[in-house]
């Protein structure tokens, strides 16, 4: 009634702007001719309305019982008000639009996707031919495909999740689509908050930051591959939080209890190897149906960080877990990483040291002798794992990386094109050094023992964004499809988005 009498008193107030038709009207007629004019100018609000109400999800019910939006065709039309989804909600068909996220949204969907193209001097692409072919130089990699699902499910509890699709376009591998992490938060206070579900083992800043489009060189480090397995995940809970110590002072942690490391196959041959180091003994290895815990140890990890002030942050993080099924033979592993930032400039790395303890020697209930029989539980596993007919099994290893960065956009593209250099785009040179030895206790042929030196330059045309190129030289690699050592160098040019 409000709007119509303000429509009305617009209309009879545009009346004399209109003289020559407002002389000739009659009272009656004017009456009519502002109803039809309020009349039709309440239709065009209620249009609009209605249009507002759609955008915004909350439109009017449909006439017809059982057809509308996703909330109306799940609704309960015997009750006044929507009652929560349990099983006393009676119903059938229609339940499955009945979930609580199709009334009240919460989740967001996002995630990144790379591609990449790179050439070697050596045939070290593997091509699943075996002696057919044993290797190729070059080739294009749609290495990931990863989407994201987070969720506001109330104030105090939050959902995260990643689902990883590597090498996407092979159809026959039963291990290229696993949960990265997918957990639920339950939020006290900045300085405590629990977390559980699968969580991102907090060992190193790499591994808890690893995404594609984040990173300015398109491999990831030697030792974050190798030491520290990224992306290295486990089924557990555990807690995370801040403080602010001093005046520009912050300190975060996280520390969980997890399922554990699974380091033998059924064979009882160890999975920590000189070639491989850590990265097939992640949970996502083990060898039950339900990647459940091999024995009734649980790892413990946690990290660290501190920073003074902005720009700079050291931190420290360790993980430990017993990864036989049979005996007592822990994993450990401890790290440390850094981050400086001063202007354009950066200096990142990380570090790590890793002891798999009786990782050299037979575990009770192994198949491992002659004829499948039982080596002696103890008795050293000499020649087993490692590139040295004479060398062990790897019991401790380490490695590195050091990178520099180096942020800039040079004036003249800017003024040649502001809109694909302008604000919010650059360019960045990237050198890394890389080192790992992944079998310390071996002094003759070593296929763990790997370095590498990295430059590179990439292009952002937003932050979310990046287009990489990047020469690696190799002086100590191997060719994984022979075990062989080799002096290797390779291009790579690679995009990597956010979405």
């Amino acid at each position: 009634m409000k709007i119509r009498s303000i429509l009305g008193a617009l209309v009879i107030a545009s009346l004399p702007v209109m003289p020559v038709f407002a002389e000739n009207l009659t009272p009656e007629e004017i009456k009519k001719l502002v109803d039809e004019a309020v009349e039709k100018r309440l239709q065009e609000h209620e249009r609009r309305e209605g249009t507002m109400e759609r955008r915004e999800g909350t439109a009017t019910p449909s006439a017809e019982p059982g057809i509308g939006t996703l909330s109306d065709v799940g609704k309960e039309r015997r009750a006044d008000q929507q009652q929560p989804l349990s099983f006393g909600t009676s119903g059938s068909g229609r339940l499955v639009y009945a979930k609580p996220f199709v009334s009240f949204p919460k989740a967001i969907v996002g995630g990144y996707f790379d591609l990449q193209y790179r050439t070697h001097r050596k045939p070290v692409l593997e091509t699943g031919y075996g002696d057919l072919s044993p290797g190729t130089t070059n080739g294009f990699d749609q290495q990931r495909f990863v989407p994201f699902i987070y969720a506001d499910i109330t104030e105090h509890v939050k959902f995260a999740s990643e689902l990883e699709i590597e090498h996407g376009i092979r159809a026959i591998s039963d291990n290229e689509i696993s949960l990265e992490f997918a957990h639920i938060d339950y939020l006290i206070d900045e300085k405590v908050n629990l977390r559980g579900g699968i969580v991102l083992i907090p060992l190193g800043k790499f591994n808890l930051l690893h995404d594609s489009p984040l990173n300015d060189l398109t491999d990831r480090p030697i030792v974050s591959r190798l030491i520290i397995p990224s992306t290295m995940a486990e089924t557990g809970a555990g807690l995370y939080g801040t403080f602010y110590p001093g005046r520009t002072g912050k300190l975060d942690y996280e520390v969980y209890v997890t399922t554990g490391p699974c380091g033998y196959r059924d064979t009882g041959a160890p999975r920590v190897t000189e070639t491989d180091g850590t990265k097939n003994s992640r949970q996502r290895k083990c060898l039950s149906d339900d990647g459940l815990d091999i024995n009734n140890g649980k790892a413990v990890s946690g990290r660290v960080a501190f920073s003074p002030m902005l720009g700079i942050e050291v931190a420290g993080s360790g993980y430990f877990g017993n990864q036989s099924p049979s005996s007592y033979n822990p994993l450990s592993i401890f790290a440390v990483d850094w981050t400086l930032q001063k202007g354009p400039f950066e200096l990142i790395g990380e570090a790590a040291w890793a002891h798999a303890r009786n990782n050299a020697r037979a575990i009770p209930g192994n198949t491992l002798g002659a004829g499948g029989s039982q080596l002696t539980p103890g008795s050293l596993l000499t020649g087993v794992g490692t590139l040295n007919p004479l060398g062990l099994p790897p019991e401790r290893m380490q490695g590195f990386y050091i990178q520099g960065n180096y942020h800039f956009m040079p004036s003249f593209l800017t003024k040649l094109s502001p809109k694909r250099f302008g604000e919010g785009s650059t360019f960045t040179a990237v050198i890394r050094y890389d080192r790992v030895n992944l079998n310390l206790g071996n002094k003759g042929e070593n296929g763990g023992e790997l370095e590498q030196i990295s430059f590179g330059l990439n292009y952002r045309p937003v932050e979310d964004a990046v287009i990489k190129m990047s020469y690696q030289y190799m002086p100590k690699s191997l060719n994984p499809n022979n075990d062989q050592r080799i002096h290797d160098s390779a291009f790579v040019v690679s995009v990597a988005s956010y979405f």
